[in-house]
């Protein structure tokens, strides 16, 4: 491994159809990591592995690689940019210290563009932007950067300009040596000429370089010296300057290029090794000690105590599952066991892998501040801290969004059941936004999305990659339910048991909380009151019974419980009857409380062109749909709208037919609102 200040853990980041994947295979390409550009369109992108990636032309699984450049090890990951896989995107930035956001220069700033930048937010993630697809018709570099400032509330900084745009985009030209890179087409652009800068774009060039001048003298009293004094400001100085600026995040850089046409990547792969942080220039991980919920901080040390999160699990049908690690402190060494400190579990480091998207090198040991594939877990999951057993610490786990859509999949023979379970399972264990249970009326197994399409490709895994025949009813809305006031109930619970008396007694207060709160439980009880076992049994009662409402029994949600009153009798009570009380009086709580439904309601955007507007926004209206507002854009309209996901399946197809096939769409969950009509009615 190469020094730690040499080390870059980046991701791309991006809305659908930006140019991730290509960019990721010129940096793979112009890094001698591989020696042949793959291309998404068609389907030898070698980051795009899957076969499903490979003919729908999209991102599905982050996948990982490792290249060089300039001495420098970059740790890549490349992420998919369709909304119904934003939990690829979430886990990824969890453990990268820096991020490379990609606009294409045409669309702009879009939908998903928008959510995987305040997810990078979230976790206070350094970025570059990269302005891709400068060649294209309807190309503009100046409204993407305005629309990175209104809509990503970011201070984007150029750092290179594009020379030209559309038919006649020839290079960009680089600010801080003011000098115009073109690339030569007959070496797939392996090799770029420093010339002039034409006399055509002198003057734009001035007044962005003017630009970032000003920006860099809040970063540098240096610079505003020698600004204010009319001397020469020194690249280096100009470059440490980027680099503090980028890594506080009080601008972000940005690039441009055309990646397809090999135009612009080596200067973005020079601004990862010159501006992003290297794992010891990233804040020290915070976790909390595992029995004192103590604060700890977690300083990125190789000789540090072994801690690491497990942030992904792909299942191999050889190896088994591979566990994508990130370590923050210490080094494990293959072969050796440590404790999984969220299951309590010992697990072994069988083998430890080096990945190239699905090809793998195998490695003796991973540091501090590394990412790579364990081999060997067999308890893990995503979100789990591995670490030392004498120094118990925490991680912050990681928090997915939850399934909207639902489906009912069955084998074709009995036969085939078995194996059915068996592959839902693994796939369930692989994507925290997969989940897959039975009914317990029908005996159906039921399983649980992001959307259509994440449903489509866990169904076509099924039977090509598990080679089970299955078929799959019509897709259902995933309701939740909810209350809306406040309610205190008591249950007595009493009950022979093998001879033996089960009592218990408790009061509980439940009621509503705000829309996206989730659930709560607290207890006022002291243990001097109810002993901790009992108070565990209540826990255990009420959290088990927030899976099924009172209604139709969806699942809860926006709901606090708090246990107000318990009555213990030493001799009758058991952890068995509290654990019932909790659960039946949760119930009866609920169904005094006003119980309501509640559907999920997504945020919808539709972009096409402005002959068929009109269309457009009546059939959204039509669908309960509320516009929310209209951007123009070259050669398109994108109308924002908030529509029930009930009134959405089929959408697709009707738009297609609106437009003659020219307008698309992209959805995402929003929030959770009570169901039009009669919030008891049967949806």
């Amino acid at each position: 491994m190469a020094e730690l200040q040499q080390v870059r853990n980046i991701g791309i980041i991006a809305h659908i159809d930006a140019g991730k994947t290509t960019t990721t295979e010129r940096i793979l390409f112009y890094t001698g990591k591989s020696h042949r550009m793959g291309e998404v369109d068609d389907g030898e992108a070698t980051m795009d592995w899957m076969g499903q990636e490979q003919d729908r032309g999209i991102t599905i699984t982050s996948a990982a690689t490792t290249c060089e450049w300039k001495d420098h090890q970059l740790n890549l990951i490349d992420t998919p940019g369709h909304v119904d896989f934003t939990a690829e995107v979430e886990r990824a930035l969890r453990v990268l210290d820096g991020a490379i956001g990609i606009f294409c220069a045409v669309g702009g700033v879009e939908p998903q563009s928008e959510t995987v930048w305040h997810q990078a937010d979230r976790y206070h993630v350094p970025r570059l932007a990269y302005v891709n697809k400068m060649d294209r018709i309807g190309a503009d570099f100046a409204a993407v950067i305005e629309e990175m400032r209104d809509k990503l509330a970011c201070s984007p900084l150029v750092v290179t300009m594009p020379v030209g745009s559309e038919s006649t985009f020839r290079g960009v030209i680089d600010l801080v040596d003011m000098k115009c890179l073109v690339w030569d087409s007959e070496d797939q652009g392996r090799t770029y000429a420093r010339r002039e800068i034409p006399a055509s774009e002198a003057d734009q060039a001035n007044e962005y370089r003017e630009r970032l001048v000003d920006g860099l003298s809040a970063i540098s009293d240096e610079i505003t010296s020698l600004y204010l004094e009319g001397s020469e400001i020194p690249a280096q100085l100009m470059h440490e300057a980027l680099r503090q600026g980028t890594l506080t995040r009080a601008f972000v850089p940005v690039f441009c290029g055309a990646s397809l046409r090999n135009v612009g990547v080596q200067p973005l792969l020079d601004a990862i090794t010159r501006y992003l942080p290297s794992p010891l220039d990233a804040p020290p991980m915070v976790g909390h000690h595992a029995k004192s919920g103590e604060e700890i901080v977690i300083p990125c040390d190789v000789n540090g105590p072994p801690l690491g999160l497990v942030f992904k699990i792909q299942n191999d049908r050889e190896a088994g599952d591979l566990c994508f690690f990130r370590v923050y402190s210490g080094t494990f060494k293959s072969g050796a066991a440590f404790q999984n400190i969220s299951k309590k579990r010992k697990e072994r480091f069988n083998r430890i892998l080096r990945m190239h998207s699905n090809r793998s090198v195998q490695i003796s040991s991973l540091s501090a501040g590394d990412i790579g594939v364990v081999v060997g877990f067999k308890f893990s999951q995503t979100g789990d801290t591995v670490g030392s057993e004498g120094r118990p610490i925490l991680l912050e786990r990681m928090v997915f969004p939850e399934p909207v859509i639902t489906v009912a999949i069955e084998p074709t023979t009995l036969s085939d059941r078995e194996k059915l379970q068996s592959a839902l399972s693994i796939m369930a264990k692989e994507d925290p936004t997969f989940s897959v249970k039975e009914n317990d009326e029908t005996g159906q197994l039921i399983i649980s999305g992001m959307g259509e399409l994440h449903l489509d490709v866990v169904v076509h895994r099924v039977t090509e990659e598990f080679r089970v025949n299955a078929r799959i009813g019509k897709p259902q809305v995933s309701y939740r339910e909810s209350i809306t006031k406040q309610v205190e109930h008591t249950e007595v619970f009493r009950r022979m048991v093998a001879g033996k008396e089960n009592v218990a007694e408790i009061t509980l207060a439940v009621g509503p909380l705000e829309r996206g709160a989730g659930k709560r439980y607290v207890s006022d009880v002291g243990t001097d009151v109810l002993p901790p076992a009992f108070q565990d049994a209540v826990e255990r009662g009420v959290v088990g019974s927030f899976d099924s409402g009172s209604l139709f029994g969806y699942p809860m949600t926006d709901v606090s419980v708090r246990l107000t009153k318990a009555v213990y009798d030493q001799t009758s009570s058991t952890e068995f009857a509290f654990e019932a009380a909790a659960a039946v009086g949760f119930d009866g709580a609920c169904a005094k409380a006003d119980p309501v439904l509640l559907e999920p309601v997504m945020s919808v955007v539709a972009v096409t062109p402005a002959d068929y507007i009109g269309e457009v926004i009546g059939n959204l209206n039509a669908r309960g749909g509320v516009v929310q507002s209209i951007e123009s854009k070259p050669g398109a309209e994108h109308i924002h709208a908030l529509v029930p996901l009930d009134r959405m399946f089929g959408y697709s197809t009707a738009l297609r037919s609106l437009t003659q096939g020219r307008a698309t769409f992209s959805m995402e969950f929003a929030h959770f609102e009570v169901k039009a009509g009669d919030p008891g009615a049967s949806p």
